[in-house]
């Protein structure tokens, strides 16, 4: 049995997002786990074009310096590099154990980050600032404190508690000592690659990786002052089965991280080279991947974690879990973000930025990054500039990714536009997500309320409000919802 509820006090009351028992209708999965996207962005990333010049950013950039109220940043630093290879990863990376590449690669940022800090007004606050990868942790602590103080220079950091400074580790290459010298660098939150500690399960996806290490590295955050510990967990792994997985989730459990996120693999081998090394006859069938989620979240329920949604949880008294609660909760290419209306800039090859009213991406291969820097111009190789109409179906699906419940009526009346004509074509959709029971819908007011039968199967209730998804051959490769 899975066990999700959401309860709603009133109509304008968020849900309360506490984990309680309930019946889990395994047809309705059957039915509706679709293929679709994962509206880190809408539009979403595989609709961006190579048309997109940057003047167009830049104009998009200045132009946020007057439209933001308070005009917060966000910054995002992707480090490609990683000395081993995980199988399983579809991140954008460079596999290698020649340390001094990112001496060149760190040359090259800074000269992003100065291009980049000439554009926006020096009094706005970055309250935000994460280092993803790849493996941010493959820089030394040197390095990244040499980067941050090159930052300072461009940008305006918050220096007080309230900033967020988060960077992904891996526990196989950082020792207590070394996390204890990012404390002293400003990062007060971290997150750890773990996916499963099963060992047949590490050697079929290439990360071996002891529990101690790991478990010994999130009591030390703890005692350090770092304020939230993510785990990141992957189901659907070769030789997983319900039982392994739950003693992987058991043994996380014992060091009480302040957020984990369960992620669903992908098996795309045709897009991403690493996982063709998998092999398919090793992945368990879709009713043990159920069986895995279904323990999964009963565990994590009974130890008082909160569904935020789209594979995270969190502890109730955790950002996230506050930031849902007051309503200040958003979604980006880093997942949820406690941050709302903040300008992300991403810095750093492949790296997506979304700022004002336009996502860009920068190029995807090195050398084409590079050359754009080496003449002084932004390495932005795509993005998109949002229409009005991308902008009001964007905040219908940020509205359900991140409370579960959208007023229609209100989102529309801010496009100047009515709701019952603007979305007639979804609501007959909607309509029979609810005579399924995904949805419950309020006819009257136009509000989308997610039942607990729809939790899961959110991004096909996103799907609805999708236009592009409806143009012929516009279907895009996408992973399964569960």
């Amino acid at each position: 049995m899975l066990t999700i509820a959401v309860h709603l006090k009133g109509a304008k009351a968020l849900p309360d997002l506490r984990i309680v028992n309930m019946g889990f209708n395994l047809e309705l999965i059957k039915k509706y786990d679709h293929a679709g996207p994962r509206y880190t962005s809408y539009p979403t990333a595989n609709l961006f074009s190579d048309k997109f010049d940057r003047s167009t950013y830049v104009h998009n950039a200045r132009a946020s310096n007057e439209h933001l109220v308070p005009g917060q940043i966000s910054l995002y630093f992707h480090i490609p590099f990683c000395d081993t290879l995980c199988f399983y990863c579809a991140c954008n990376k460079i596999v290698t154990k020649n340390r001094s590449r990112a001496v060149e690669y760190l040359d090259y940022l800074k000269k992003e980050i100065r291009l980049q800090g000439e554009l926006f007004d020096s009094d706005r606050e970055v309250v935000q600032l994460h280092f993803g990868g790849g493996t941010p942790t493959f820089l030394s602590n040197e390095q990244i404190a040499d980067l941050l103080e090159y930052t300072s220079y461009h940008f305006y950091l918050k220096q007080d508690s309230r900033r967020e400074f988060s960077i992904e580790i891996d526990p196989r290459g950082v020792d207590v000592a070394r996390l204890a010298g990012l404390r002293e660098l400003g990062f007060n939150r971290i997150s750890l690659g773990v996916q499963d500690f099963d060992p047949k399960v590490q050697r079929a996806v290439h990360r071996i990786q002891s529990p101690e290490e790991t478990l010994n590295l999130i009591k030390a955050a703890r005692q350090m002052g770092f304020v939230s510990t993510n785990v990141d967990l992957i189901y659907g792994l070769p030789l997983q089965s319900e039982s392994t997985f739950r003693e992987t989730v058991e043994r996380v459990l014992e060091s009480e991280p302040e957020r984990l996120s369960i992620f669903n693999y992908a098996h795309l081998p045709q897009m991403f080279f690493p996982q063709q090394r998998i092999r398919e006859a090793d992945l368990p069938r879709p009713e043990e991947k159920l069986a895995i989620l279904n323990s999964t979240v009963s565990i994590l329920g009974k130890a008082g974690y909160k569904y935020i949604g789209m594979d995270h949880f969190a502890k109730p008294d955790d950002g996230l879990a506050l930031a849902q609660k007051n309503g200040t909760l958003n979604r980006n290419f880093q997942g949820y973000s406690t941050y709302a209306d903040c300008d992300l800039i991403a810095l750093g090859v492949s790296a997506i930025s979304k700022v004002d009213l336009c996502y860009s991406q920068n190029h995807k291969k090195l050398e084409d990054y590079y050359a754009d820097l080496d003449h002084d111009r932004l390495p932005i190789a795509r993005g998109t500039e949002m229409s009005q109409d991308d902008l009001t179906r964007r905040a219908v699906i940020e509205k359900l990714i991140c409370y579960y419940t959208v007023d229609l009526n209100t989102v529309c009346r801010s496009a100047g536009v009515d709701a019952k004509e603007y979305f007639g074509y979804e609501w007959e959709v909607l309509e029979n997500l609810q005579y399924d029971g995904l949805v419950k819908l309020d006819h009257r007011n136009h509000r989308v309320d997610v039942t607990p039968s729809g939790r899961f199967l959110l991004r096909t209730i996103c799907m609805t409000f999708d236009h592009y998804l409806r143009r012929p051959g516009a279907q895009g490769t996408y992973s399964k919802v569960i």
